[in-house]
């Protein structure tokens, strides 16, 4: 029984770990149940087929349109999208009889959809439900005869949708808020697993490169569901202070799970292991014996040292999975207890300093899970508290205060600084006006009757894309998806025939697994509507092999007219919106890394970890905006590894600016860490050098040159030239400094900047940072 337990518990972690928050989850069955409640209304009254295909796919539309976090908002989005659904299906109706003043009117409808989502979220639901709806009339031939049972169809989906969102399946902010926390914990429990296989794995071979290919990608997932917090912050707490206390508790845990990942690497002899990103050189074919477990006779065997990490790894994930505050105990208490003791120099195992480094990350780890804990937990016995436990506790109390005795602090947007044409939405509302134009008259030529596919896939090909690049990728992956769903769908109307509610029942299927799949392949969603328009062609009795031929050719004609009208129509290129990202990344860096720096060297305080989650937006930005030069479809090879070097290094960067901010923010309140104004020369040469980086993508003719001098060591010699002791907070500081400065100065080459020095910067690829002069880890 307790072996089943456990297993249940195992799968159900992983579950949550690969669907933070429930959300694809959600939305498929908040989507599912709403089009089955609507089918069983309209069953009810003994609606046509037709009726019920229009209700399905409202109910679908309303459902999957609303996107706000707040019940209340989304009541009022819905109630306001009735009577503009009902207004779009009427106009369909009315105009499907004349041809040219159809296409005129669904023209100028598309500009306005596209114009309005400049007014947030609602705007852009609006603007969504008028385009679908209008578009329902059109697939199921609405005339002004049939308005009458179809309002009641309309009303009727909305009401389901309504019953579903706010009944059936519920989902307020502070639910979602919390089982991200869950989901959260799940993938930290998963990276400390992987660390433990990477302390098994062989010492050369395929073995190692998994296990270290796997704690990269666990740790950007656990990195996805940090900023997936973050942006539910605000609505899933009850106030400012608390919103801040569990960003900053998330934010530790994130970086000592990193850092903790880094160490064991270093461990394994991987010594140009700087950071879990992209641009991590590959591993060497012969891993050196001399990390855990040593090497005799070409296996590995497990020394003393080796079988302790792996059973405080063990003990760690044990602390992270408990699943209730009363999933307490003697047990529990002693490995707490143990684990937190690594933070004290006398507690670490007799090993070489990298050793020594793994068990202070995981003393330094355990310290980030009991600031997870403590707000969930509440009152804590404290009896059995070690005087390190008790230390930890105080430090984390402090913050907590520190944190209360904050006032509110209004932070604005950032204003687009963009207007008229320049707009982002005003330019993708011509180019898809322009786009559909060209779908329409090119799809009248391939049949008057569903030419409205081009315009589909036209209109589909420009949501939440960019530049060029990414239009032409996305409508890539459509029409990959469309080929393979038509091939499914002929397959399943075969099997269906006549009976229509085994259709509907496989609709419901493809319309989950359409909600499921869509934030992890286009392509794969692209299937699964295609595959469901074959069953619901069925339903109508319009089925047949040419019409979801038809569909392939609409679908690339819809590209195409996308791409043109993305080439010829206020073009964003793909380099041009790249730069601009990238700009807006080094920015984000220069605030951040100075802003830290300042308060480490003794300068005024700044909210640091805001300012830390907005360059990982800006980050994450750039690395979607990245994405069409580093498909795998692209021609451009030179193009996509530098790409992916400059993504790799800016994560580097990324993740050394977010250890210095968490190390700044604990300044305060911390006996541990002191202010050293000798780092302030190394942060104002930081400062200075990415100045110089963004000054050269805005101008190529623009001077100045990247400074690579001194190690930021040899920048700290002065009246106290005391060199800090491996393993301590000063010491860290230092390396992620030296890091950051490096890495800075790594982006000179790629970018085309001119060096001040003779010092060569890192190549691509050869971990350019491993040459510090300070000893130890990152």
């Amino acid at each position: 029984m307790a072996a089943q337990k456990l297993w249940t518990g195992g799968v159900l972690d992983r579950f949550v770990a690969s669907d933070p928050g429930l959300l694809r989850l959600t939305a498929g069955l908040r989507t599912v149940a709403s089009i089955a409640l609507t089918l069983a209304v309209l069953a009810a009254f003994r609606a046509p087929a037709v009726l019920l295909v229009a209700g399905a796919m409202a109910s679908m539309v309303s459902t999957f349109a609303v996107v706000e976090s707040r019940p209340r908002e989304q009541a009022v989005t819905l109630a306001t999208g009735l009577p503009v659904a009902l207004a779009a299906v009427s106009l369909g109706a009315m105009l499907n009889r004349y041809v040219i003043p159809g296409d005129i009117f669904f023209i100028l409808l598309i500009f306005c959809a596209v114009y309005v989502r400049r007014y947030g979220d609602r705007g852009t639901a609006l603007g969504l439900m008028s385009f679908q709806f209008y578009f329902v009339s059109l697939f199921v031939h609405a005339r002004p005869a049939t308005l009458p049972p179809l309002y009641g169809a309309l009303v009727a989906a909305f009401c389901c949708a309504a019953i579903s969102r706010f009944a059936l399946v519920r989902s307020a902010p502070e639910r979602t808020l919390d089982r991200l926390r869950r989901a959260f914990r799940a993938r930290l429990a998963q990276v400390v697993t992987t660390g433990t296989g990477l302390v098994g794995a062989g010492a050369e071979g395929e073995g190692l490169e998994k296990a270290v290919a796997e704690l990269r990608r666990d740790t950007a997932r656990l990195h996805e569901t940090a900023l997936m917090i973050q942006g539910r912050l605000e609505d899933g707490t009850r106030d400012p202070a608390s919103a801040d206390l569990l960003q900053r508790r998330i934010a530790d845990a994130e970086i000592a799970a990193e850092r903790l990942g880094l160490l064991l690497i270093k461990a394994r002899d991987q010594d140009n292991a700087t950071t879990l990103t992209l641009h991590m050189p590959p591993l060497p074919e012969e891993a050196p014996g001399g990390a855990p477990g040593r090497v005799h006779g070409g296996r590995r065997t497990e020394d003393a040292v080796t079988a302790r990490l792996r059973r405080d790894l063990a003990g760690l994930r044990l602390l992270i999975t408990r699943s209730a505050p009363n999933d307490r105990g003697t047990a529990l208490n002693v490995i707490r207890n143990r684990l937190l003791g690594y933070r004290d120099q006398e507690n670490l195992p007799d090993a070489p300093l990298v050793e020594q480094d793994v068990f202070r990350g995981i003393g330094e780890l355990t310290r980030a899970v009991l600031g997870l804990r403590m707000p969930v937990d509440g009152p804590q016995d404290e009896s059995d508290d070690s005087p390190e436990t008790m230390r930890s506790r105080e430090e984390l109390d402090a913050e907590d205060l520190s944190i209360a005795r904050e006032d509110d602090d209004d932070h604005d947007a950032d204003a687009d600084g963009t207007g008229g044409l320049r707009r982002p939405t005003t330019r993708a509302a011509f180019q898809v006006a322009v786009g559909s134009a060209l779908a329409v008259a090119g799809g009248e030529l391939l049949s008057t009757q569903r030419w409205y596919w081009a315009v589909l896939t036209c209109w589909v090909v420009f949501l939440n894309t960019s530049s060029t690049g990414e239009i032409l990728v996305k409508g890539y992956r459509r029409l990959l998806g469309t080929v393979l769903g038509v091939i499914a769908g002929v397959g399943l109307a075969g099997a269906v025939g006549h009976h229509v509610w085994t259709a509907l029942a496989l609709v419901l299927l493809c319309i989950f697994g359409m909600f499921f799949t869509a934030p992890l392949s286009y392509a794969l969603m692209s299937f699964f509507v295609t595959a469901m328009l074959g069953l619901l062609y069925t339903l109508l009795n319009t089925y047949s092999l040419a019409v979801l031929l038809l569909r392939i050719e609409e679908t690339a004609l819809g590209a195409a007219c996308g791409v043109i009208a993305a080439l010829l129509v206020l073009p964003v290129r793909t380099d041009d919106r790249t730069d601009q990202q990238l700009r807006t990344v080094l920015e984000r860096l220069r605030e951040v890394s100075t802003a830290a720096v300042g308060q480490l060297s003794g300068g005024p305080a700044a909210d640091l970890l805001d300012l830390a989650r907005d360059l990982d937006k800006a980050l994450d930005d750039f690395r979607r905006s990245t994405r069409p030069l580093t498909h795998p479809i692209t021609p451009l090879r030179v193009r996509r590894r530098t790409a992916r070097y400059l993504v790799g290094m800016l994560e580097t960067c990324a993740y050394q600016t977010r250890s210095l901010a968490a190390t700044a923010e604990l300044m305060p309140d911390s006996s541990r860490i002191a202010a050293d104004p000798r780092l302030a020369l190394a942060g104002r040469r930081i400062g200075d050098n990415l100045d110089v980086l963004i000054a050269h993508l805005a101008d190529d003719n623009a001077g100045g040159r990247v400074e690579a001098g001194a190690s930021v060591a040899a920048m700290l010699e002065g009246p106290r030239p005391e060199v800090p002791r491996p393993g301590s907070v000063t010491f860290r500081v230092l390396r992620h400094i030296q890091r950051l400065d490096e890495c800075v100065v790594g982006l000179a080459r790629p970018l085309g900047v001119p060096l001040a020095t003779g010092r060569e910067e890192p190549a691509p690829g050869k971990g350019g940072a491993d040459r510090t002069p300070l000893p130890g880890t990152a």
